[in-house]
């Protein structure tokens, strides 16, 4: 049986979006990956990354929002 251990879940403000992470660990092994599930009222987008593109994922998220935090 595949394992998925919840991270995190969050509702975005605007829009209301329901976003949220799970690791997700295959029975036959191998890398986890990280599942992104995204809920917009009756649509799921599902998708699974490795944790180098996490990274970069993650990365990038941060810079932007850093740009736009007051000086």
């Amino acid at each position: 049986m595949d394992i998925v251990t919840p991270l995190e879940k969050f509702t975005i403000p605007l829009g209301g979006q329901v976003i949220e992470l799970q690791q997700f660990d295959y029975e036959a092994g191998g890398m986890s990956l990280l599942r992104t599930r995204i809920r917009e009222k009756s649509r799921f987008t599902v998708f699974e990354i490795d944790p180098g593109s996490a990274r970069l994922w993650g990365e990038a998220l941060l810079r932007w929002a850093q740009t736009q935090e007051p000086k």
